[in-house]
């Protein structure tokens, strides 16, 4: 089987996720100080004040715990220590317009912060000039509760790089919260995912309710889904081969905790399924069954989402479910695990 030659396929691709830590006492102290509008290092043993603060004396290697309140309110400055200019900010910045980041050093503290700085140009901006910080109109508990720093002598004036921030007096300060002890920090990123041409091959098949794999030049293996060089020998690979939609399940596991963005309630199945005519498992949600009820050897097969909604994703398959055959033979598959 030899598919005509077209052009690969491409698509965005934007995966998240959001960390979450907890705290623990000295970061925990920091950040709730931001979301009071307050500045909370820690003092060493030698006296020098962290901020941010750090966890243990970077001497003695002891736990630290004589936290120290740099500033509070308006009025926090500072001094640039080095810094870089930002001329074209991107969605992941922390301004639209351009700026720069900055290693700042506040008054009373030892240590430097990294922090976005406000300016009109990178004219404006230079190592050993006096800034002011700015807090955040809503504020949560986490460094974004710094929206900027902007040179003292504009920060009761015009607001530079159009940051539009203002002045916070008035903004209430929050009363009798809890302690900030958990930190969710959402990661992402975003790409444009170019398939080569065995893969575009693959998920143009899948799209038509087939699965595709490729035979080995070099054997008489078949990879599921198709390469477009062995990975064993770094041979082209050879023919095509269409594959069945059915398969035997080699290994599975049970996911019972749910998490964010679980689309499925627990426990379920996900397992790798060894099509026949294949060589390489793959792997998929097993349903249609009790989760409990899943094991090695167990025939499946594949439950296609209705064609005219199919993606080219392996969502094209919604899940396999049991055939209820008798299992397959272990040696059938004891090479495939």
């Amino acid at each position: 089987m030899t598919p005509p030659d077209e052009a690969v396929l491409e698509a965005p691709l934007a995966p998240s996720f959001d960390y979450t830590r907890s705290t623990g006492p000295v970061l925990g102290a920091f950040f709730t100080g931001l979301r009071d509008r307050r500045l909370v290092g820690v003092r060493d043993s030698r006296g020098a004040v962290h901020l941010p603060p750090v966890e243990f004396d970077p001497h003695t290697h002891e736990a630290l715990t004589d936290f120290v309140e740099v500033g509070s309110g308006t009025g926090i400055d500072g001094v640039v220590v080095v810094w870089t200019w930002v001329p074209e900010p991107t969605g992941v910045n922390p301004l639209d317009s351009p700026f720069a980041w900055a290693l700042v050093r506040f008054d009373g503290a030892d240590t430097a912060i990294l922090l976005p700085l406000a300016a009109d140009g990178p004219e404006d901006v230079s190592s050993g000039m006096r800034v002011r910080l700015r807090w955040s109109a809503e504020r949560t508990g986490t460094i974004h509760d710094i929206a900027c720093v902007v040179p003292v002598d504009v920060a009761g004036g015009d607001d530079p790089g159009g940051t539009d921030q203002g002045d916070d007096d008035e903004v209430p300060q929050p009363s009798g919260d809890e302690p900030v002890t958990m930190v969710v920090t959402p990661i992402g990123l975003s790409v444009t995912h170019t398939a080569g041409p065995a893969e575009s091959e693959f998920l143009r098949a899948i799209v038509q309710g087939r699965v595709l794999g490729r035979r080995r030049s070099n054997g008489p293996e078949v990879y599921v889904p198709p390469r477009d060089y062995c990975p064993s020998d770094g041979v082209a690979m050879g023919e095509y081969v269409e594959v069945s939609g059915v398969g035997t399940v080699t290994t599975f596991g049970i996911v019972n905790v749910p998490f964010a963005g679980q689309e499925i309630t627990p426990p379920y199945v996900t397992a790798y399924i060894l099509l026949d005519g294949s060589d390489v498992p793959i792997q998929h949600l097993v349903l249609g069954c009790e989760a409990s009820e899943v094991r090695m050897g167990m025939r499946v097969r594949a439950v296609w989402t209705p064609e005219a909604d199919r993606p080219a994703s392996m969502k094209a398959i919604t899940h396999f479910e049991p055939t209820g055959d008798p299992d397959a033979d272990p040696d059938t598959y004891a090479d495939h695990l």
